[in-house]
Order: C-alpha cells, then structure tokens, then sequence
C-alpha cells in the first residue's frame, strides 16, 4: 500500500512546518530526512524530485508532487479537515490563512535565504569589470554580500514588527487557536531570533516549540541547529 504523503526534507529546513502540523493534525505521513550537512547543497539529493534543488516536497500517492512551503500547507488544509477543523489546529479565517502563509513564505523566507546563502543573490558582483583597487582582496564583492545580509535582517524585522501590528486583536496569527500559520511563524521567527520588540512573535514560537506534541520535532530538528534551545523552555 503506497503512502497517502511523502515528505522529503533535509533536517532543520522547511519541512519541519509539513512535519509538525501533519503530526498535531494526526496525518499520517511517510518521511525519511534526507542525509545532508546545513547549508550543503542538494544537488543530487533532489535530483529528480526537485531540480529546482530546495526541500521540502511532498509527494502524494499519485506521484504528484508539491513544493513550497505555503502551497503544501494550503493543499492539505484543503483536503485534511483536521489541518483547519481541529481538534488541535484550526483555520479560523481562510483568507487570513492564504495571507499570512503567503506572505511569510515571501517576505520572510526567501529574506532568510538572502541571509544564510547570500552570495547566490549577489553572484553578478563577480561579472562586473572593477578597478585593481575595488577588486583588492575581494573588498568589493566582501563588501556586496555584507550589505545584503544586513538588509535582508533589517527587512525580516521589519516583517514581523508588521505581523504584530496587523494581528494585535488576538492570540494567534488567524485568531485565537493555533493554525498550520503559527507553526511556520515559529520556525522562521527561531531563525530570525528573539528580540525584545517581538513579544508575540516571542509568545507564539515558545508556544509550538513546547508544545506536547511538537516538542520532540523541534527538537530533532532544531537542537543542534539553533543556538537557543526553544523547546528546553
């Protein structure tokens, strides 16, 4: 009998989200992580799973397969009810859903990639005729890469203060109960780092990351990835 899902995913990357909400949900799902160091490449890993070279995908029982973070989690709370009825996550707000999912995996996670693999969106750098002296050392191209990792920091911040703005009447990110939403907020806020100016967010990511059942993914995930130790709160 062929598994209904099927995650691939690398340990400490996206697919944690897929993961944890299949596993508060009860959604049964099979799942090997695929062997890897952080920050190497995929390559052959993926290869005919995803060129495109990023995890997670998820592969349904029809050989189907869905990448992207917000579109996995869209496809199953469309077609799994306890992803959005409960009785442990729930989408309280369908609209809000799509938009928050939507606009984390855009403004948040694709920033955090210009952070960690920042020399992939500035590659050009190397392409451009320069002077002896701006190309002395590699200043130039050094100075490039600190530039962007600063500004995508800057506008990842920027990103959650907005979140705490705009969901300030009520818990959670769609309402008052936890949604597929919190648990990608949670990662991408633990990668970002706490700050003082963030308490919901703080609030939230303390929330999945101890949560009964979360718990021991996160910690499979993230123990030896992260240098603060969320799920030990």
């Amino acid at each position: 009998m062929t598994d209904k899902y099927t995650l691939h995913n690398r340990l400490g990357s996206g697919g944690f989200v897929v993961q944890a909400a299949c596993a508060v949900a009860k959604v049964p799902l099979a799942y090997t992580p695929l062997v890897s160091k952080p920050n190497e490449s995929l390559g052959r890993l993926v290869e005919g799973v995803n060129d495109w070279g990023q995890v997670p995908v998820l592969s349904l029982a029809d050989g189907t397969r869905i990448t992207e973070v917000a579109a996995i989690l869209a496809h199953l709370a469309h077609t799994e009810p306890s992803l959005s009825q409960g009785p442990h996550l729930w989408i309280d707000n369908h609209p809000a859903f799509l938009r928050w999912s939507v606009f984390l995996a855009v403004n948040v996670y694709e920033g955090i990639l210009r952070q960690s693999y920042t020399e992939q969106y500035v590659s050009c750098v190397n392409d451009i005729e320069h002077t002896a002296m701006e190309r002395h050392n590699g200043a130039l191209d050094a100075l490039v890469v600190k530039s962007v990792k600063a500004g995508a920091k800057k506008r990842n911040h920027e990103a959650f203060r907005f979140i705490e703005r705009d969901t300030a009447g009520h818990r959670f990110l769609l309402g008052d109960r936890l949604s597929p939403c919190d648990i990608l907020l949670a990662m991408l806020y633990a990668w970002h780092n706490r700050k003082p100016d963030l308490p919901k967010c703080t609030w939230i990511t303390e929330y999945v990351a101890t949560h009964d059942i979360i718990r021991p993914i996160w910690k499979q995930n993230f123990h030896d990835r992260l240098d603060f130790k969320w799920h030990e709160l």
